[in-house]
């Protein structure tokens, strides 16, 4: 069953593949739910194709808001009804002197991936571009309200909060419709920030361009659906969907963009 599922994927991906199949089969065979840590979006579909390929589990998902891109996961019988306590997370603030200094999302990232965490125990960081809010898996939070007294060089301190006071969420995310000669990314990214194909080929070399969060060495890889395209210094690109083609024979694609 596992070669038959990984032919619908990237090599890289097995790993990921070989980790859902069995949190989906403990969830079948203990008869009981199973969480599993923060996936991105790409990580999340991939779930769900494997779901389909699996019999009965069910699977629920929730990032802390209805919007949220990172989102845990919870495999489970029919017989069981999930509840929010279940994801069990963990919404913190930033303290920081707001009129004095500004923070950014890379240097928040950076600042939490730096105190010997891996990226997949930490969720959405949120922002309205004033204060600032992460939500983490629940048996994390503690240990990163003692360790994160600084970001960069600015003094902050970690608060636990309610996800009911969760700041409003500034939508960022701009659909557009691309047209294109394939799906790969050096192409996609060429159409989407309007660059030359050289451009793209140096950002790539100076490993300035990831996809799905781990960097990019090859120009040619094909971008599937949910697939995260990260340009330093533009933004992010999601992959969504292949719409059909023009008259001109063009792929005509759906993404989603954040521009910097």
């Amino acid at each position: 069953m596992s070669e038959q599922i990984y032919q619908h994927f990237r090599k890289e991906e097995r790993p990921l593949i070989d980790q859902l199949l069995d949190l989906i089969r403990q969830a079948q065979d203990e008869y009981r739910p199973v969480l599993t840590h923060f996936l991105d979006p790409r990580q999340q579909y991939i779930a769900r194709f494997l779901l389909q390929a699996e019999g009965p589990v069910k699977m629920s998902v929730h990032g802390g808001f209805a919007g949220a891109e990172r989102k845990r996961l919870l495999f489970y019988p029919a017989y069981y009804e999930p509840t929010l306590a279940d994801f069990e997370l963990q919404l913190l603030e930033i303290d920081y002197p707001t009129k004095f200094v500004t923070l950014s999302h890379g240097k928040v990232l950076g600042t939490l991936a730096n105190v010997g965490l891996e990226r997949d125990v930490l969720g959405d960081i949120i922002t309205d571009e004033f204060s600032w809010q992460v939500i983490v898996q629940k048996n994390i939070s503690e240990y990163l309200v003692q360790q994160v007294d600084q970001i960069g060089k600015v003094h902050v301190s970690l608060r636990p909060k309610e996800l009911t006071q969760l700041t409003e969420v500034i939508p960022a995310w701009e659909k557009l419709v691309i047209s294109c000669s394939s799906l790969r990314i050096d192409v996609i990214v060429k159409a989407v920030y309007g660059l030359s194909r050289q451009r793209v080929k140096d950002m790539i070399n100076a490993k300035k361009i990831s996809l799905n969060w781990l960097t990019l060495e090859r120009s040619d890889l094909e971008v599937g659906s949910k697939d995260i395209i990260s340009v330093r210094g533009y933004g992010r690109i999601r992959f969504e969907q292949v719409l059909g083609r023009s008259k001109r024979d063009k792929l005509r694609c759906e993404v989603s963009v954040i521009r910097k």
